[in-house]
């Protein structure tokens, strides 16, 4: 065992278990979440579920307090308390019983957006409350004015079908009149028995996992366990604050727009390092907004406290220990503390994102040698109705993604999934297997990456043809500047939404067009006819360190990889190279370096 594993056993043994045991248990609860989570996905009908892993899966203590986690989507995993906690508060610990599953998706009893559903199953062993079991999916569709509840209207009920804290299931079975709501509330009633199924699957694994268990090492040890688990998570976290130096850093981001206003929306972060503790204060964030990308508490908790992981003990177990070291001073009618009926449908894919950039634009002040430049800080959710030739609908799905920051270490990522989401970009052989659609590219874009000593990772250019038409949602932004970078690291590209026809004919329909107009970029029923093309161009992450630094062989390597122009080249990093041999000229090199070193 390493140090960190010995501590854990010594601190262990003084909780009154046995080290081995601890160490046993600890991996039965990292497996339940494991065993949830690749049940879940292999037994979902949806491919936002089976492909795309668009969901999480955990389980609590008896006191709904976070015990292990799955590695799925960030921007669920804190959130999901919150609906844990609504939904027993509805009926109380004595109004719920085993065989029960609890349903809630309601932004303001716990959750997020609408097609984020969270189930509940407490979880007991010879008639004692153990812990709970607690399965989170993002729902292709759950009605409102659009596909995917896209429609970034003004009030949350164009959303979809809003699902107060109820019970699902009852002895194990299933309510068919709150499932009969539910199908007559979806575009794809063919998807939602099946992924109903496998939450419940994976409710029943993490069931048997805590009951096996507590036959074998019994209740009592099985909760002194969970509560030294939690202990020693925290001990790690604080240690880790420990190494931040104590004082005051700001940063701040926002929003292009709402959909409904052209001025973007201000979130503006105060980080309070004291110690072993941080305070997260949003003071001066900008108010609540008409349009649909409002934050609900439970959504900016989450996006707050998996930012901040990033930097703290991030190979810590991940349980409630985590978050104790952390406070949050959320102000009451900001964008990011929504209340009824503010619509939220882009909080979880647009704001969660601009939350951890501006999370990490702060801490560049406090650990420059450890910060990242920020992502491509969006999920660029895109989502439409399509339709066959033969006039049948279905709802079609994806997250074209973009690249990470240049890190201390490296470049950044290219095309990879922002930290909100963990998801995977939908295979374009499924794609096109159920849906009418075609794609006609997914790869690099050129010149989408900030620049720097370490420059981000790429962005993407994405192309779906549809075959048959269809209606276009798309949540994006960073089309008025790129993501920031950090330490002299440069701004990524702008993000463009296209609408190209058969003819070849383009026409920019969200961000900067050729002539300098702009759209706004949150698209709702935006109507494609057949055989005509979505073109998303995603951005890539922020640059780290003065590009001037990066090495003249390596900016030609990027070069020969497309990575960046020649244009870019010689733009951004200072570097000459002919188009025509592709050789750098080292004297013009030499003298452009110079002039950028003596002006700066």
């Amino acid at each position: 065992m390493g140090i960190a594993e010995v501590t854990a056993a010594n601190q262990a043994r003084q909780a009154g278990i046995d080290p081995v045991t601890f160490e046993v248990l600890r991996s039965v609860f990292e497996y339940a979440c494991d065993r949830m989570a690749t049940g879940l996905q292999k037994a979902s009908f949806s491919p936002i579920l089976a492909d795309m892993v668009d969901f999480s899966n955990a389980i609590y203590d008896s006191e709904l307090r976070l015990l292990a986690q799955a590695a799925n989507c960030p921007v669920h995993l804190a959130a999901m308390k919150f609906s844990a906690e609504a939904a027993v508060e509805k009926y109380g610990f004595d109004g719920i019983s085993e065989g029960d599953v609890l349903v809630v998706n309601d932004p303001y009893k716990g959750g997020t957006h609408i097609p984020d559903i969270s189930f509940i199953m407490p979880i007991y062993y010879e008639g004692e409350l153990i812990g709970f079991g607690v399965s989170r999916g993002h729902w292709m569709d759950l009605g409102g004015g659009a596909g995917g509840g896209l429609t970034f209207g003004t009030h949350i009920a164009s959303e979809g079908l809003r699902i107060p804290p109820l019970k699902i299931y009852q002895n194990y079975e299933v309510n068919q009149d709150l499932l009969a709501i539910i199908l007559n509330n979806t575009r794809t009633p063919h998807f939602v028995r099946g992924d109903l199924q496998a939450h419940f699957g994976a409710l029943r694994a993490a069931e048997q996992e805590l009951q096996n268990a507590c036959t074998r090492y019994g209740p009592r040890v099985v909760k002194e366990a969970m509560k030294e688990l939690q202990a020693y998570t925290e001990r790690m976290v604080r240690k880790a604050i420990r190494t931040i130096p104590n004082g005051v850093y700001e940063g701040e981001d926002y929003a292009d727009t709402d959909g409904i206003g052209d001025a973007p929306l201000k979130i503006k972060v105060r980080l309070e390092v004291n110690d072993e503790d941080i305070l997260v204060d949003f003071t001066g964030t900008d108010p609540i907004c008409p349009g649909a990308i409002n934050s609900p508490k439970a959504n900016t908790m989450s996006a707050t406290l998996y930012s901040l992981q990033f930097f703290l003990s991030p190979d810590a177990p991940q349980n409630q220990g985590m978050f104790n070291p952390i406070s949050v001073n959320l102000p009451k009618g900001c964008w990011l503390n929504a209340e009824w009926p503010a619509p939220t449908i882009g909080c979880t894919t647009l704001t969660s994102s601009k939350i951890t950039s501006a999370i990490w634009q702060a801490l560049a002040k406090a650990i420059p040698d450890r910060i990242t430049g920020s992502t491509s800080a969006d999920c660029n959710w895109f989502v439409a109705s399509c339709f066959s030739l033969d006039g049948a609908a279905d709802v079609f799905s994806d997250l074209p993604a973009g690249g990470w920051g240049g890190t201390p270490y490296g470049d950044g990522m290219h095309v990879t999934e922002d930290p909100l989401g963990n998801c995977m970009n939908m295979p374009a052989e499924v794609a096109e297997l159920m849906f009418p659609i075609a794609y006609e590219a997914f790869d690099i874009r050129q010149d989408s990456a900030g620049a720097g000593r370490y420059r981000g990772g790429a962005g993407a250019n994405f192309k779906v043809r549809f075959l048959g038409g269809g209606e276009l949602g798309m949540e994006t932004s960073r089309t008025l500047a790129g993501s920031p970078g950090v330490n002299g690291g440069s701004h990524s590209a702008v993000q463009r939404s296209t609408h190209v026809f058969p003819d070849g004919r383009a026409e920019v329909i969200g961000g900067y067009g050729p002539d300098g107009t702009w759209k706004n970029p949150l698209l709702a029923g935006h109507r494609f006819r057949q055989n005509e093309t979505f073109w998303f161009e995603s951005t890539g992450g922020g640059g780290w360190g003065n590009p001037i630094d990066r090495p003249v062989a390596e900016v030609l390597d990027d070069v020969l990889d497309e990575y960046i122009s020649v244009e870019a080249a010689r733009r951004d990093y200072k570097v000459v190279i002919d188009p025509d041999t592709l050789k750098v000229d080292e004297q013009a090199t030499a003298t452009l370096r110079e002039q950028a070193m003596q002006t700066a």
